[in-house]
């Protein structure tokens, strides 16, 4: 099977998967320079770099580059550490150049107004392969997104039946009224999605909070919601709601170390005022039609 086909098909069954190459060589070897092997999440593996200890090293690096989601590289002199003879004439050294090979990112927005329509523009422009979902066809369709992976419009509830997000799924619910929001919510939260994200005021998100967890959802599911969506950088319009979003977004997906300014109250359990970004997406939501 080609290496770069395997690699394909494992994008597109939403898998990981870790590729390595060698990259330098210097003396003799037992392979070549340019040698691919890829190392898929169920641990089987495609290729050769060589075999022995040599690949046995990087079949375990390569396991943790797919967790990291970050490259590394690997020098093995084989002349000086008697663990990598291979009983042939080798004494070379190499280095071998492993990196990750991720599924897309795939987010759902679930609503198509005002901020979603910016949020899907910036997000898509940030490497993120964008589904729009709303119930309303006026405005869940290809006109106001022409380039999402999908346009869905049709009850959030009948929606949501039929996807499943992946551990590479982010979901951010910026609907039109609270109730869909915590519909939305409620399923979110049992998925896999790797980022869960709700607009709305503070005390919205802890009103929701705190119905859902009365209806017996587990509160450390919650853990893992980022409501309010987005760092707070004082952003006031859509444009700057979502760049505030997908700046999030990006975080999560590289990984940030630094802390960051949050604006998650689930994480903090403290109920402040609205902050400016909160007012104006109540403000951009209300001003949305109902029907």
């Amino acid at each position: 099977m080609d290496l770069y086909e395997e690699i394909v098909k494992l994008r597109k069954e939403g898998r990981r998967g870790a590729v390595a190459t060698i990259v330098n060589v210097r003396g003799s070897i037992p392979s070549f320079k340019t040698a691919k092997m890829l190392v898929r999440d169920d641990g089987s593996i495609l290729g050769t770099i060589g075999g022995g200890c040599v690949e046995a090293e990087v079949w375990q690096a390569a396991r943790e580059v797919m967790e990291s989601e970050k490259p590394r590289t690997l020098t093995f002199n084989l002349n000086q550490d008697p663990k990598y003879d291979t009983g042939l004439v080798c004494g070379g050294t190499l280095d071998i150049f492993i990196e990750p090979v991720l599924p897309p990112a795939s987010l759902y927005i679930f609503g198509a107004g005002h901020v979603s329509v910016s949020l899907y523009k910036v997000a898509r422009n940030a490497g993120f392969d964008v589904t729009v979902i709303d119930d309303r066809e006026a405005y869940a369709n290809r006109e106001r997104f022409p380039e999402a992976s999908e346009v869905i419009a049709e009850d959030f509830d009948q929606a949501t039946a039929r996807l499943t997000p992946n551990e590479s799924s982010y979901i951010v619910i910026v609907t039109r009224g609270h109730r869909d929001d915590m519909r939305v919510l409620r399923w979110a939260v049992r998925t896999q999605a790797r980022y869960i994200g709700m607009i709305g005021s503070k005390r919205k998100t802890i009103a929701i909070f705190r119905e859902l967890t009365n209806e017996g959802i587990p509160a450390e599911l919650f853990e893992r919601a980022h409501a309010p969506v987005g760092l707070d950088i004082g952003a006031v319009t859509p444009e700057e709601i979502a760049v505030a979003i997908t700046a999030e977004l990006i975080a999560v997906r590289r990984h940030a170390e630094r802390t960051l300014p949050h604006m998650s109250w689930f994480h903090t359990k403290k109920l402040d005022s609205l902050d400016s970004a909160d007012a104006a997406a109540e403000a951009l939501r209300e001003s949305e039609p109902k029907g």
